[in-house]
This record gives structure tokens, sequence and C-alpha cells, in this order.
């Protein structure tokens, strides 16, 4: 049996060992890292990724056009996209409902065009800024009880209550030219 000064130097010599290999381990550890991030190394592939480095951005009005093509297959031939990209609907009339198969035609189109969800959250902030100066030039043009737009979608709703085809015609031809109105429902 070996004494305990022995074990405890032979443990010793042992760690002495390992420490003199680390710096010559590191060194080639160092050297291989360095290698395998040189130029002329081609970058591994990764699987769903892109040839190139960086993804392409959205764009925004392809993606609009896309939906809007998908509401014109499904019959809803109401749906439009104006010069600037925008989505919407001709305001003939103060009728409230939606025409007859749009929520049907919607949710099959927001699956088919998947990125219209952000496209519509990025615009909800430009549209709630529109929705404001047009209700703001609506009050200074006669329409005084003109509600506040949706916080979150910019789109007016005026209770049928309160609803008045007068004055809302005054402020529509007063506002409409320098404030277009993103959107708005009557009777709610």
């Amino acid at each position: 049996m070996r004494s305990s000064s022995a074990a405890i130097r032979e443990r010793s010599v042992r760690g002495l060992r390992g420490l003199r290999a680390l710096p010559a381990a590191a060194a080639t550890a160092a050297v291989l890292a360095l290698a395998g991030c040189s130029a002329a190394a081609p970058a591994p592939e990764v699987a769903g990724g892109e040839r190139g480095g960086q993804s392409k951005p959205q764009d925004d009005n392809a993606v609009r056009r896309a939906w809007v093509d998908c509401m014109h297959k499904q019959g809803q031939t109401s749906v439009e996209q104006d010069k600037d990209g925008n989505i919407g609907f001709p305001a003939a009339s103060t009728d409230t409902g939606l025409p007859s198969g749009y929520d049907a035609a919607s949710r099959l189109c927001d699956e088919k065009v998947p990125g219209i969800h952000q496209v519509q959250q990025a615009d909800n902030a430009k549209y709630v800024e529109m929705a404001r100066k047009w209700v703001e030039c609506a009050r200074k043009n006669g329409y005084a009880d003109m509600p506040d737009p949706d916080p979150k979608e910019g789109v007016v709703v005026i209770p049928r209550a309160v609803f008045d085809a007068a004055k809302w015609d005054a402020a529509a031809r007063a506002c409409d030219a320098q404030f277009p109105l993103p959107g708005y429902r009557i009777g709610e």
C-alpha cells in the first residue's frame, strides 16, 4: 500500500502534466477556431436559410395586392387598393353591413396571405393618425360631436343615434381631400 504522501505527489504530478498540456491544447484550439473563420472556407448552409446572408424585407404593397387579389377571387370585388397601397372599400352609402360572404373570404385570404397581419399592424399606427386628423377637421367643419377614432385601428365608429348625414357630407367635402379617412362604421 502506498503512503498518502506518495498518492498526493502522484496526483500533483498528474495535475502538473495536465497544466503543461493546457497551453498547448489552448493554442491548438485557437488555431483551429481561426481556420474555421477564414474567408476561404464557405459558410455552412442551414436548412430553411436563404443564400446571400440577408433576408429580403417584406414588400408590403405586394402583400396588400395579393390579399386584394384573393378577395376578388372570392367575389369581394368592392375591396380596392388605392395608389398609396391602402386597402379600402368604396363608401357609396352609409350602409352598416359588410358585403355577403366578406367574413369568410377575409378569413380565407388571411390564411392564404399570412403577411397581411404584419402589414395591417404596421399600417394601424398610420391609420390612427390619419383618422385623428380627419376627425379634427370634421369637428372644425360642423360635426362637433364626431367621436374619436378607435385607438388601435383608426376606424371611426359613429353611433346611429348621433349620425347626421348632412354634417357627414359637409365634413367629407371639407376633409377628405386633405385627410383621407382610413375607415368608418355607422350604427354601432
